[in-house]
């Protein structure tokens, strides 16, 4: 066994990918975890299999011991193996599924798996050719807890989602009458009447005077609305389900449903809070906050997903591929494809998405922009990946600089620049040109 080399050079806290004297392939599970430690030659100095317990860590924070230059790759970038990784002072690269398989084929072509091969193949893939991959920054403790907020309250929208469609599908059985009074039924009154009136018999058994009154302390009395639905109201029973064991048995599905959403609904506001508060507090809070059409939802999730370190990515371009704007090409003589890019942060991508969906009421550029482009024959989606695309170009600058969105100023250079897009607005031109 080679003896332990000297520490990483302190004034280079990244380090560079030419200190790494050994490189590690760790294969994850639930319950234990694999590592392989190669030389620079492709020697296997260390295999440890152990298990997820805090003696297990132990064990291996002893057993690396011999290589303080040590590189670690691993088929995640998040999650408690990934932590405590980085909590041990190891660099830490995360590998791409896609990529872990050929590695693995690269090994075994006969298809064998285990999870000693598995961090072997990925220890030799990072010696061969890990000089080109992005190494894994660990964030500052604001910004990672406000990137796990921001993804755990996706998750849990995900969930309210699910449930409405369940919710939907219940009350198309057996309470139609439901269904046309509420179009919306991600709204707390739909979940509210169908607990209040659970039954088409119950509804037409409470009478107007319960109904308005229902109108009136869940704030929905329109004059013209309220009257719409007393008369789907009145009619409820007539188009309700014929099988009265249909009924029972839906109205329990759907109330079970409706408790559910309103239990899910009251802790995504504290999600909200809570996302709000760390937003607030940001160093990078000015420079979000003024994106165009982003608000307190988008702005928080574009700044946890890209983080605060500035060394990440060096270049828009390399911020467009991570987030999934930039397409993927391929040549072949004289055919040319391009594809839309699956590999990338797709909770970026459909932020991204949502964002430059909501910039077009706030920013007469953008809006001209996207016109321009379903002008050119692409459909909806496309057009928002290409203005996506050149927002995160201009977001890139931003945030290397922290500094906020200055629409007139970003205006201006255009036109110094000669941009197609302000030539389309030409009272806008005309005006930056005086």
């Amino acid at each position: 066994m080679q003896q332990p080399s000297e520490p990483m050079n302190a004034s280079d806290p990244a380090g560079s990918f030419s200190q790494l004297t050994h490189f590690g392939g760790f294969d994850w599970a639930k319950d234990h975890h694999n590592l392989a430690v190669v030389d620079s030659a492709g020697e296997v100095l260390l295999e440890l299999e152990f298990p997820d317990t805090a003696e297990g860590w132990a064990k291996l924070r002893e057993k690396i011991q011999p290589y303080p230059r040590l590189g670690v790759a691993i088929e995640t970038s998040s999650g408690p193996a990934v932590e405590r990784l980085l909590d041990l002072g190891l660099r830490v690269f995360p590998l791409n599924p896609k990529a872990a398989e050929r590695y693995r084929d690269r090994k075994a072509p006969s298809g064998v798996k285990s999870d000693p091969l598995d961090g072997w193949a990925f220890a030799d893939a990072l010696r061969t050719d890990g000089r080109d991959w992005r190494e894994l920054r660990p964030q500052d403790p604001l910004t990672t807890e406000l990137r796990l907020l921001c993804r755990d309250e996706i998750h849990l929208i995900e969930q309210r989602t699910a449930l409405v469609h369940q919710f939907g599908a219940a009350l198309h059985e057996y309470y139609p009458a439901a269904l046309e009074a509420f179009d919306d039924l991600t709204s707390s009154s739909a979940w509210e009447f169908v607990l209040a009136f659970p039954t088409p018999a119950a509804l037409a058994a409470a009478g107007k005077r319960k109904w308005e009154k229902f109108f009136h302390v869940h704030k929905l009395y329109r004059p013209e609305m309220a009257e719409k639905r007393i008369d789907i109201f009145s009619r409820a029973t007539q188009f309700a389900s014929p099988n009265p064991a249909v009924i029972r048995a839906k109205s329990v599905l759907a109330c079970a449903l409706a408790r559910q959403l309103r239990t899910l609904e009251t802790e995504l506001e504290k999600y909200r809070r809570l996302i709000t508060e760390l937003f607030n507090q940001h160093p990078d809070h000015d420079c979000f906050g003024s994106l165009p059409g982003a608000g307190e939802k988008i702005a928080p999730r574009l700044l946890a997903e890209l983080g605060s370190d500035r060394r990440v990515f060096d270049s828009p371009q390399a911020l467009q591929c991570y987030a999934g704007t930039a397409p993927v090409t391929r040549k072949s003589g004289k055919q040319r494809f391009t594809f839309l890019r699956r590999g990338c942060n797709k909770l970026l991508r459909s932020t991204v998405h949502l964002w430059a969906n909501l910039s077009r009421a706030n920013c007469v550029w953008a809006e001209v922009y996207y016109q321009h482009k379903k002008a050119q024959g692409l459909s909806h989606a496309a057009a928002l990946r290409c203005l996506g695309q050149r927002w995160l170009k201009i977001l890139w600058k931003m945030w290397q600089e922290n500094r906020a969105y200055n629409e007139t100023k970003h205006l201006k250079n255009q036109l110094a620049h000669g941009s197609w897009v302000v030539a389309l607005m030409p009272d806008k031109a005309e005006t930056l040109s005086k």
